[in-house]
């Protein structure tokens, strides 16, 4: 792994569980397949799921080429690129996406908890195009909400890909990342103390949609 250089909330409608451990992802310790056990290290609060797409999608970080950028600076401040999967996290773990205009500022962070009982704790490190998901949540083309910021190269090798896109360009192909949103949660800053049991609640879930086996790849993003 090397370092880069360069509520509206929704009213609660059922308990869904109670977390006591924090066992997320660290510096030096990442792997997409600990996202089948992962647990929320921060406090949360449900914002509901505008868009229950299984649909993940990817661009490459290195799109993002405006020194001044919002997005730019945040890489080379807080992401390190995994050398295996070729994606991109912060110093607590939380995996880089571009998410839409709803999802507030450059750095903020969410826990997208699937209909497979996988959590995928993101952090917004670019912008989707106001154009592109004009309902601020998800994507025009499939509504798809989550797409990896991600070094292509690295994840081509290691994720394959028929249409020589990684994982076909949708990583719901890949077993640990796979599943429709059911909820979207805000991270907060204050961290989860051991021992003491927080309850998150789960808004109406939306109907699913249908899965895509494949969907082409955005490239770049909206400087902010």
């Amino acid at each position: 792994m090397k370092k880069i250089n360069w509520k509206k909330g929704i009213l609660a409608v059922s308990l869904v569980s109670a977390f006591t451990l924090s066992t997320g992802f660290s510096e030096g310790e990442f792997n997409l397949a600990d996202l089948k056990d992962y647990t929320r290290e921060f406090k949360s609060e449900s914002i509901g799921a505008c868009s229950n797409s299984s649909v993940k999608t990817y661009e490459d970080y290195r799109m993002i080429t405006a020194v001044g950028s919002k997005q730019y600076q945040h890489i080379q401040n807080h992401m390190t690129v995994d050398e295996t999967t070729g994606f991109l996290y912060d110093e607590d773990g939380f995996i880089g996406v571009a998410l839409a205009y709803s999802f507030g500022e450059i750095g903020s962070r969410y826990y997208m908890v699937l209909d497979t009982g996988v959590i995928i704790p993101v952090v917004k490190i670019d912008a989707k195009a106001a154009v592109d998901a004009s309902n601020g949540c998800g994507a025009n083309l499939n509504n798809h909400v989550i797409e990896f910021v991600i070094d292509s190269d690295k994840a081509f090798q290691y994720f394959g890909g028929g249409n020589g896109l990684a994982s076909n360009g949708n990583f719901n192909n890949y077993d640990c990342l796979k599943g429709n949103i059911l909820d979207i949660e805000r991270v907060l800053d204050e961290k989860i103390e051991e021992g003491v049991i927080y309850e998150t609640f789960l808004s109406d879930p939306m109907k699913a949609e249908v899965s895509l086996d494949s969907v082409k790849m955005v490239e770049g993003g909206y400087a902010e």
